[in-house]
């Protein structure tokens, strides 16, 4: 009977915790996001309090190896409390048609570790909540790789293009600023 219990307990408790979690988040984050190859989800509500570096990724792109400085970037940043995501879009037609070619591009060929979503749309009426609010405060983005840097309180949103390097001087300052 014990046994029976602990289960029931556990799924009791789970389902009181989300709801109160997404209570405590009322911004654009307080969305469930599917991760890259994966049933796993998350609410961006999860990184409350932490400045998000939410990028628009492609598998096939020129701009594609820029997953390599994004990880950079991560690993540089992430104890201190930066949260970089990807959002694979197929929007300029460079990704991959099958998720699990984007993921192996992402996590095999370029060793990400940071949160990868699953593919989504980033512009036009289909666009990913997510972007729909990030395209209303800057405006959508115009190719692969563009770098919205979102501040821990969620009032600023910083538009960074595709030619901007995610460990440029200017993506670092811009970076270490919304950290203090």
């Amino acid at each position: 009977m014990i046994k029976a219990i602990f289960p029931a307990l556990a799924l009791l408790s789970a389902s009181f915790v989300t709801p109160a979690f997404a209570q405590q988040c009322d911004d654009f984050t307080n969305v469930d996001v599917r991760k890259l190859r994966s049933d796993e989800t998350i609410n961006l509500c999860e990184f409350k309090d932490s400045p998000l570096l939410i990028v628009n990724t492609a598998s096939n792109c020129g701009f594609t190896p820029q997953f390599k400085e994004l990880e950079e970037l991560h690993k540089k940043y992430k104890d201190q409390g930066l949260v970089v995501i990807g959002v694979p879009s197929n929007d300029f037609f460079q990704e991959e048609d099958e998720e699990k070619d984007t993921a192996k591009v992402c996590f095999i060929n370029y060793g990400v570790t940071f949160t990868m979503l699953s593919p989504a749309s980033v512009r036009g009426d289909d666009a990913h909540p997510i972007f729909k609010y990030l395209n209303e405060q800057t405006s959508s983005p115009k190719w692969n790789f563009y770098k919205y840097l979102v501040s821990k309180d969620r009032k600023e949103v910083t538009r960074f293009n595709s030619r901007t390097k995610p460990m440029s001087d200017e993506m670092i300052s811009a970076v270490e600023l919304a950290l203090k």
